[in-house]
């Protein structure tokens, strides 16, 4: 008989999971307590935009360092659209004003400390101390154990490589500092990598080599939001069930191991569980059986503003910037969605689409728009008011990012080898932020399910 698999959570981790299960001949059903499913990767459509243009108002990129993500959009019929971001080129904004990131790097870590881009973001003192990286011994930052972001790149490059460049990028991308974010799940494979090449520099730069066309991050024309409801086909294609509205209360294990699902509607027998939830959610669940205590999460909102600004048309900052905590502005990033895409640039003529993002202390500032308007103008350097609004839309993400503190992979992969026979976790909380590394740990998770074998991301070395 199929093994019966109840997967709950329906963003990207249980889709991905629950589809992976259904091919193997799993008999799947998936509850979602929401009303949509795709978590993080969500639509949104202020006004303004031609009809049946719609935006991310989640995630709207995907790192290329491995190719977890590329593979699964070609394998759902959408590899044709998978498109790199324009070449322009990112900021970072200082109070003492705005400088251009490196062109060549990984969450703001250089690849060539002595770059002239490098040099006017740290400047000459700051690439010399950074060059040091090459000459210090292959074992400092490689030892075992935990470590942040911040210990790595302080020990290897110096004090001004961090503050200038790699918190603001960390900020940015994490919505926490660098020094509360563990190495191994933010940079998987850099310490390894230092250790074979001898330097960060150069463990950095064999990470980039598997970038596609020297990008580290694609996209998908149409908007990352496409690829939820291709899942959920492709699940019901294999027999698969997608619910929604379905809130789980909790759940039960029978004397025979079989478990027992206590959801809003009544109970669901399985034999496997698969918890794909945000991790307050999984450590309610998992409390009769395990202590969890999950990354905390930062609350984060998103603005996206539609612009009449011809001022705009030059891309002033590139693709966008990001905030130092210094600066003065409220965002913690900016992306200049029309001039990093250019399949958005053709969907909306004459208009100029800007994302903020707001997460390092709670919720976005008050006024709303006016705050936004605010911090867009000081971030790209052009005066913009309500009178070159044509529409603007808030997305909140109450659940927010994680922040996973250092050691956070070993106790993930410590939780796994303490749960109950028959329970699973996958997600943002265990894998880390981004979508390549939850849709990695979730297929990794659910050849776990079928095969007994224990994932692939509790084997990865530093």
């Amino acid at each position: 008989m199929s093994p019966r698999v109840v997967v709950i959570g329906g963003g990207m981790a249980g889709l991905t999971t629950a589809l992976d299960l259904a091919r193997a001949g799993a008999s799947v059903s998936l509850l979602e307590a929401s009303e949509r499913l795709g978590g993080c990767v969500a639509p949104v459509t202020p006004d303004g935009l031609p009809d049946g243009v719609a935006l991310d108002g989640g995630a709207e990129s995907f790192a290329t360092r491995t190719t977890a993500v590329a593979d699964l959009l070609t394998d759902l019929g959408l590899g044709q659209d998978v498109v790199a971001p324009e070449r322009l080129g990112a900021w970072v904004l200082h109070a003492d004003g705005p400088v251009r990131l490196p062109a060549a790097g990984l969450l703001g870590v250089p690849v060539d400390p002595w770059a002239a881009d490098v040099r006017r973001a740290v400047g000459v003192l700051g690439s010399a101390r950074a060059w040091l990286d090459r000459l210090l011994p292959a074992r400092v930052g490689t030892a075992d154990g935990p470590m942040t972001v911040a210990d790595l790149v302080r020990t290897r490059m110096g004090r001004r490589v961090l503050d200038r460049l790699v918190d603001p990028v960390v900020a940015g991308v994490h919505s926490c500092p660098a020094r509360d974010l563990d190495v191994d799940t933010a940079m998987p494979g850099v310490r390894r990598g230092l250790a074979e090449t001898g330097s960060l520099a150069g463990a950095v730069a064999r990470l980039r080599e598997r970038a596609p066309a020297g990008s580290a991050v694609a996209g998908l024309r149409g908007g990352l939001h496409r690829v939820p409801a291709a899942l959920a086909a492709e699940l019901a294609r294999h027999g698969g069930r997608a619910c929604t509205g379905i809130e789980v209360e909790a759940l039960h294990q029978g004397p025979d191991g079989g478990w027992s699902v206590l959801a809003s509607y009544g109970h669901h027998a399985a034999d496997h569980v698969v918890l794909a939830v945000p991790g307050a959610a999984a450590a309610r669940l998992l409390e009769p059986w395990v202590a969890v205590t999950p990354p905390p999460a930062v609350p984060v909102s998103v603005v996206t503003l539609v612009l009449d600004a011809p001022d705009l048309d030059t891309a002033p900052r590139g693709t966008g910037v990001l905030v130092a905590p210094d600066a003065g502005v409220a965002a913690k990033g900016l992306t200049h969605a029309t001039a990093k895409w250019a399949w958005l640039a053709e969907s909306v003529p004459g208009r100029h689409v800007v994302r903020l993002s707001y997460g390092r202390g709670g919720t976005l500032p008050e006024p709303e728009i006016t705050t936004a308007l605010v911090d867009a103008s000081v971030a790209l350097g052009v005066g913009l008011t309500r009178r070159n609004l044509v529409g603007w839309a808030r997305t909140d993400w109450p659940a927010g990012l994680g922040a996973p503190p250092p050691g956070h992979r070993d106790r993930m992969a410590a939780l796994r080898r303490d749960l109950p026979g028959g329970l699973w976790v996958t997600g943002a909380w265990v894998a880390g932020t981004g979508l390549a590394a939850v849709v990695a740990d979730a297929h990794a998770t659910a050849a776990t399910v079928v095969g007994g074998e224990s994932p692939r991301s509790e084997r990865r070395q530093n």
